[in-house]
């Protein structure tokens, strides 16, 4: 008997929807979700230490999980035409990190390694881009894609000068730190993942840890830059859970740097369309940094 049918003998559902990675069950007494426990991961254990620490905005899970499940309380979202849903989030995010914050003592090898992986991407990506503007600038004809490309390659390698720069005065910052503030991190945070009924609830835990709390910020960002006024969202954050000058600026470096432009395997319409929203992201994200600097970001 699978998984499914084992629940469905124990819990009698009337009806039952697939939705992404969870099965949900709707019974006659009660409704319920159940999802695969993450591998090496023991979110009871999370939840109960988020409890201990006066957060609650989770769904509870049910004695009854499984081995090879969590059975969580069913969220009926009642937020979806709410105005201020992104607000409504990073107030909710900012509470956890403010909550869950501490010093860790680290050594000088951990902010050596942040700021070699950075950097050993933004030059894979300067390659790569400079690969492509060689090879398109070439050709007699160009298609769309490799039109627009090359339209919008210096302001590319704008960004990934930028963003190396500013990894520098990052690093300048913390090469001989000896503690780095630590929170307990979503790791997965979207608009989609933020419900709201009896209470405010942040659902999809699995990539839960203790991390840097700007890694939350940056996975919005990426997830719903064109779905957010994030200049408001960061400033309500501040407010509960500030950041200090070195964090601020490796969650700047982090945002700045180009998504990858993938140029192969599709056809030229979802090709073109796939690169303008990679595109928008550079210019959108340009618009959001530059009241935090004097000079302009093309320098």
């Amino acid at each position: 008997m699978n998984r499914l049918e084992t629940l469905k003998s124990l819990y009698k559902p009337y009806r039952y929807t697939i939705k992404g990675k969870c099965t949900i069950l709707e019974t006659t007494s009660g409704n319920f979700v159940v999802k695969d426990k993450p591998k090496n991961k023991d979110l009871i254990s999370i939840f109960n230490y988020l409890k201990s620490r006066n957060f609650y905005y989770f769904p509870e899970v049910y004695k009854g999980s499984r081995d090879d499940t969590y059975i969580y309380e069913y969220v009926e979202d009642n937020n979806t035409i709410n105005p201020s849903k992104s607000e409504d989030l990073i107030t909710v995010v900012s509470l956890l990190h403010s909550k869950t914050s501490y010093s860790k003592e680290v050594t000088e090898e951990t902010f050596k390694e942040i700021y070699e992986n950075i950097k050993n991407n933004i030059l894979y990506l300067k390659s790569y881009y400079l690969k492509y503007y060689d090879l398109f600038l070439k050709n007699i004809y160009n298609s769309p894609s490799e039109y627009e490309f090359l339209r919008n390659y210096s302001k590319l390698n704008a960004a990934l000068n930028f963003s190396e720069r500013e990894l520098d005065n990052w690093y300048s910052l913390v090469k001989e730190k000896k503690n780095e503030r630590i929170s307990l991190i979503h790791n997965n945070l979207s608009l989609d993942h933020y419900l709201r009924s009896d209470k405010d609830y942040l659902i999809s835990w699995d990539n839960a840890k203790f991390d840097t709390p700007i890694l939350d910020l940056y996975k919005l960002y990426q997830n719903n830059f064109w779905d957010l006024e994030f200049k408001a969202i960061y400033n309500k954050y501040k407010m509960v859970n500030n950041l200090s000058q070195e964090e601020e600026k490796l969650f700047f470096v982090l945002i700045s740097l180009p998504l990858e432009i993938d140029f192969t395997g599709e056809d030229e319409f979802t090709i073109c369309k796939k690169m303008r929203k990679k595109l928008d992201y550079v210019y959108k994200t340009e618009e959001f940094l530059k009241p935090y600097y004097s000079t302009d970001t093309e320098n």
